[in-house]
């Protein structure tokens, strides 16, 4: 028979495998709790191996809260690109500019940092752990796992009662001292070992008190509740419009997913349209007063997929004889130089790339 693991048998061991296993990794060698959101915040957007180039990038940029209270919310963006997720780079700005202007330092303890704009409970656990060893246990999709599978929880992860139910054994877990490395080692643990897919059961340092093993549950832990939202679906036409000196046109995004960000100018459709739809309703009149069209191509159409929509995109290239005179205050021209310096959504920033190479 295999008897639950003690909280003091389980955070030893994890932290024994985390002095052994440890990565090298560049947020690592700091108790900085300014670096170590800046990690934290990217980290929630993409995997380790890709994080670490956008943190580096984003601490040469900005090596400190007066750096980033003093920057721009473009060029935060900029280095926010292909991120996602734009407002928690809005966010970041914000609460340097706030903190910077209260003459306060970056926070390190839990009661502060949960008071910060776009910083949840797993931020504010990680950082106060990390920084200034804080009797706070974090729970990410990771630690999800980990738990579910070691004491072969059911409740599904994705509900109020089963986030209750993992904080709760996650505090309980926690040891006295080294809380900071603890928790970064049962994170660590998650991602290198008990993974989603194919995880390493065979030199597992639970092999003897896995419950999930026992059970043969592996592969059904985490459970989720099966959710029935669907994605909306878009149809994007974006317009590289270029005129007689060669100059192409952008515009703010004042809304939605990527607000603060640029695009081409856009129109979107309930159904697909060709070049004689574009000719046919004058589509380029909702941006131009005057425009005589030398040449219309379908560039490139690619799918692109978010967490609640998605879209397919038309990319369209636009050739005018003359130079124009736009309607909308919003457009910009600019060279093809100066993209380099607007931050675009993925897709369009990939598009433009490839036109550049």
């Amino acid at each position: 028979m295999i008897k639950k693991i003690s909280s003091a048998k389980f955070s030893k061991s994890i932290l024994l495998w985390y002095n052994t296993n440890k990565r090298d990794l560049p947020w690592r060698d700091t108790k900085d709790p300014y670096k170590i959101w800046v990690s934290e915040v990217i980290l929630q957007q993409t995997r380790i191996d890709q994080g670490i180039n956008y943190y580096i990038n984003f601490i040469n940029n900005f090596p400190n809260l007066e750096s980033l209270a003093k920057s721009s919310k473009k060029k935060v963006l900029k280095n926010w690109e292909g991120l996602g997720y734009y407002s928690r780079a809005t966010n970041m700005l914000d609460n340097a500019k706030k903190i910077i202007h209260e003459q306060k330092t970056f926070p390190k303890n839990y009661k502060e940092l949960i008071k910060l704009k776009g910083i949840g409970e797993y931020t504010a656990a990680a950082i106060s752990s990390i920084c200034s060893d804080e009797q706070k246990g974090v729970v990410d999709g990771n630690v999800f796992r980990v738990l579910s599978r070691v004491f072969n929880i059911e409740t599904p992860v994705n509900t109020t009662i089963g986030k209750k139910e993992f904080l709760e054994l996650a505090n309980e877990l926690i040891p006295k001292k080294n809380v900071g490395d603890y928790n970064q080692g049962l994170m660590d643990f998650g991602s290198i070992l008990c993974k989603k897919h194919q995880p390493k059961c065979e030199i597992c340092i639970f092999k003897k008190s896995c419950l999930s093993l026992k059970f043969d549950t592996i592969k059904k832990r985490p459970v989720k509740k099966i959710t029935n939202s669907k994605k909306k679906y878009r149809l994007l036409n974006y317009f590289l419009i270029q005129d007689s000196s060669n100059y192409l046109y952008i515009q703010k995004i004042t809304n939605n997913i990527w607000k603060n960000l640029y695009q081409l100018p856009l129109f979107e459709s309930k159904k697909i349209i060709n070049r004689k739809y574009i000719l046919k309703e004058n589509l380029m009149s909702n941006f131009f007063s005057n425009i005589e069209l030398k040449d219309i191509i379908l560039s490139k159409q690619v799918s692109h997929n978010l967490s609640h929509q998605k879209l397919n995109i038309f990319f369209w290239k636009i050739t005018a004889d003359s130079s124009l005179n736009h309607k909308q205050n919003s457009l910009k021209r600019i060279s093809k130089r100066e993209i380099k310096n607007y931050p675009f959504p993925r897709p369009i920033k990939i598009y433009l790339q490839d036109l550049q190479s």
